[in-house]
């Protein structure tokens, strides 16, 4: 049997937030995920044969702890895949964010009460990297789902385009073939035709990242990219 790793990150909680879902929905999912009959992946056939072990991390709104603690999971855990999570909260749905720009730029403290300099994130790294997770099959998943959502090419100038950066940075300096993104998730709101998606929802559609991301690791189609 084939063992798949998965590392899935969050944040804690944001100043003026009172329910974060980037501390509740990756925690929910690895749950799933621990225990075959709550998720729908496991029962699908091409997963039959394989172990998937998610490992959650949740994260400080800081840019000197927050990599250096998700390499610290990573290091530990040994992941096929990373999935970071973090809240956007002007989204109305999920935002599959499709780069990370080199750049930090922050307007505001944060949670070490720090606003860095307008600089690189890494002076000797590229300008942007391009996310790695099959993004045209995620968003099958989603229509089939009704789950509303959205491509980004901005994951800001703060603590999650930073993270985003460093963990692609990491990736593409792995010999072995590592798969990692990064998710922006709403606020936590229920009703409709409002801003925002209820807990079950967010949950559902990153359950949807994890299967969609673990059926391309195991059979890449370069038609599950989609950057433009």
């Amino acid at each position: 049997m084939q063992q798949i790793n998965i590392v899935i990150s969050g944040f804690t909680p944001y100043e003026g937030i009172d329910v974060n879902p980037a501390v509740l929905v990756p925690a929910a999912v690895a749950k799933q995920w621990a225990d075959p009959a709550q998720s729908q992946a496991i029962s699908e056939e091409l997963l039959q044969d394989i172990a998937v072990t998610v490992t959650n991390v949740t994260l400080p709104v800081s840019f000197a702890k927050a990599w250096p603690t998700l390499l610290e999971a990573i290091e530990q855990a040994k992941p096929d895949i990373v999935i970071a999570t973090g809240l956007k909260r002007t989204s109305r749905g999920i935002l599959l964010e499709r780069c990370a720009t080199n750049l930090m730029d922050a307007a505001k403290p944060d949670a070490d009460n720090v606003i860095p300099p307008r600089r690189p994130i890494d002076p000797e790294g590229p300008a942007a990297y391009w996310t790695r997770l099959p993004l045209r099959s995620i968003l099958r998943d989603f229509a089939k789902h009704e789950i509303p959502a959205a491509l980004s090419s901005d994951a800001g100038t703060f603590v999650c385009n930073s993270l985003f950066y460093h963990l692609l940075n990491w990736s593409a300096g792995q010999e072995r073939r590592i798969l990692s993104g990064f998710v922006s998730l709403p606020i936590v709101n229920g009703r409709p035709h409002e801003r925002g998606l209820s807990i079950e929802q967010q949950t559902a559609a990153v359950d949807d990242v994890l299967r969609e991301s673990v059926r391309y690791f195991l059979q890449p189609s370069s038609g599950d990219i989609l950057l433009g």
